[in-house]
């Protein structure tokens, strides 16, 4: 069987066409014409031997041969960018300031920092790990350079929709669920302290459910959450994202609970402009938010429709 070997060019064309929501602007972005991209585009389907694109309505989505390829040609890319970093830039200098959401502290900040440290070992980078309310505050004020949150529809100056991510009710690991919402008793929730956005959206929902509710257990960390929830004195919401072994995410419709809205991911910058140390941590952070989202069910970095017309199969 022949090796394909499938063109970078083509994967970069393809891959910002997605992100971007339009191949019409990726060519403009690239520097290329739009029946260039298409016939790129083309030639993609052709070397994947699948078609990449399906009609959905009176636009298009990606098959499960297209979902496959994005997730393979971010990948590809990504390392090719890295190496091309790693050689050309190896003597960027400078300091970065990075704020996180708990949900990415133990998961994401280690693969960040270590690539990132691989890389450009002479760039000094102060991280935070705290809640939202904290990152949008210090970045608004310029304590901070970068700063990955949920979205609650506040935007700053420099935001930047990322991802879009289901929000889920999570119990014990072990053990049943010994509350149903046709028992009569309320639903005991085990939350992080207020202001929480997820705890505000879950109550909402349980409101226009019908179904009552009480706070059980309140902690000011996620770790407290997580060993309230797998001792099982509430339940709580969260995202697949980060989730210890300690408890898992229960299953739709599961005690009777309604299901729950999808979360966006933002990246927040202090300014427009920034230096190439900041803008490298940001290029490697969202790089390993999309692998991470890709992996995630019912997860999806956010992009439109793409205005090609597929090969038809």
């Amino acid at each position: 069987m022949r090796k394909v070997i499938f063109d970078l060019d083509v994967l970069r064309s393809f891959v910002t066409g997605m992100e971007l929501g339009s191949f019409a602007k990726a060519a403009d972005r690239l520097g290329r014409s739009t029946s260039a991209i298409s016939a790129q585009l083309k030639k993609l389907e052709v070397q994947a031997g699948a078609p990449i694109f399906r009609k959905a309505g009176r636009g298009l989505a990606l098959t499960e041969a297209g979902e496959t390829m994005l997730a393979y040609a971010r990948r590809m890319l990504d390392l090719n960018d890295e190496a091309a970093t790693a050689i050309q830039g190896a003597d960027l200098e400078g300091w970065v300031r990075l704020g996180l959401q708990e949900d990415f502290g133990e998961t994401l900040l280690p693969e960040v920092l270590g690539r990132f440290a691989r890389a450009h070992p002479k760039v000094r980078i102060e991280a935070r790990v705290v809640r939202n309310a904290e990152l949008i505050e210090r970045v608004t004020s310029g304590k901070l350079d970068l700063a990955l949150a949920w979205s609650d529809g506040f935007r700053t100056a420099h935001t930047d929709r990322i991802a879009e991510v289901p929000m889920c009710w999570v119990g014990p690991a072990h053990g049943a669920i010994h509350w149903h919402a046709d028992g009569g008793e309320p639903l005991a929730l085990a939350s992080l302290e207020a202001p929480c956005l997820l705890r505000t959206i879950a109550t909402k929902v349980l409101d226009h459910a019908d179904i009552g509710w009480r706070i059980s257990f309140v902690s000011p960390s996620l770790g407290g959450l997580w060993a309230a929830t797998a001792a099982g004195l509430g339940l709580t919401v969260r995202t697949p994202l980060g989730l210890p072994d300690k408890v898992r995410l229960l299953t739709l419709g599961e005690a009777g609970l309604p299901p729950l809205p999808k979360l966006d991911l933002v990246l927040h910058r202090a300014g427009a402009e920034a230096n190439p140390a900041t803008e490298r941590l940001a290029s490697i952070m969202l790089q390993a938010v999309r692998q991470t989202v890709d992996a995630t069910p019912q997860g999806r970095v956010l992009a439109d429709a793409p205005d090609y017309e597929p090969v038809t199969a």
